[in-house]
């Protein structure tokens, strides 16, 4: 779809959110434009002729990207933190912001980024009126065979004084959904990994199937009148695992009417669609 983003920034009191691909988002709230795990490679890989191919186009051309004042990154695997895509926004956006798990400031450092916080979970940073809080996730981080665990990995919840979002990353189902819902909601919009989860025997550790992703909703807001906005994201634009890779949001679509969720609450996104959401 035609991206519908606020030019050059959306005003403090509006929070619009735009699916690029993947778990890349372009975040407008609190009067800033973030990005989370931005890649626009078309590998999700260290190599340009090997790897994970894109499936699907970005939803937003590179360089039609607004000004961009901060950037949250959830873990160092190639598909999340793309070392050609993190070059091109620092040279780019010299000025934004870069929030980062604990071991992985060195990384966008040595890139050229100057504006660097890493955090562990629960702890928070600040840019400008936004307040970013790393949270806790089930995952795993490398980026080579000696490197496995070395980085930590995390979600984050990004709030201003009218909205607050929750994005989870890469994460398997686990206890801490409870835990941040009750720590760090409620929340207006949660962005909800839905893919890459076969085969289960292998996957199920580090990554949620759609019935999964439709437990941690609940988890995350037990109440069903709080059910936040969820965009389902990690599907259609790496293949990276066996399920087909137009299954995800059918079987999301399922499992979220078997919960008795609010349709309106589940957003399976086009690529390049923007959502203003209201507040709560």
């Amino acid at each position: 779809m035609q991206p519908a983003f606020v030019l050059p920034r959306a005003d403090a009191s509006t929070l619009t959110i735009t699916w690029i691909g993947h778990t890349t988002t372009l975040l407008q709230l609190g009067g800033l434009n973030v990005l989370t795990d931005p890649i626009w490679s078309d590998r999700a890989s260290p190599l340009a002729f090997a790897g994970p191919k894109r499936f699907t186009p970005p939803g937003v051309d590179f360089d039609d990207l607004p000004v961009i004042d901060a950037v949250v990154i959830s873990h160092n695997h190639y598909d999340h933190l793309d070392a050609r895509t993190v070059s091109r926004l620092i040279a780019r956006f010299p000025a934004a912001a870069w929030r980062v798990p604990l071991g992985v400031a060195r990384f966008v450092r040595r890139k050229g980024a100057s504006d660097i916080e890493e955090c562990g979970w629960y702890a928070t940073t600040q840019v400008g009126p936004l307040r970013f809080t790393a949270v806790p996730a089930q995952h795993f981080s490398g980026r080579s065979l000696f490197d496995r665990n070395a980085t930590l990995w995390c979600g984050w919840v990004l709030s201003s004084k009218h909205h607050s979002v929750y994005f989870a990353g890469d994460t398997a189902l686990n206890p801490s959904f409870s835990e941040i819902g009750e720590r760090c909601g409620p929340f207006d919009a949660a962005l909800m990994p839905i893919g890459a989860y076969d085969p289960r025997w292998l996957m199920r550790s580090v990554h949620m199937d759609p019935e999964e992703c439709v437990a941690a909703v609940r988890s995350l807001a037990p109440g069903v009148t709080d059910t936040p906005l969820v965009l389902a994201t990690h599907w259609g634009t790496f293949q990276l695992t066996d399920e087909p890779i137009g299954e995800p949001p059918r079987l999301t679509r399922s499992a979220w009417q078997g919960a008795s969720l609010p349709s309106d609450k589940l957003w399976i996104a086009r690529f390049g669609e923007t959502r203003v959401v209201r507040q709560l």
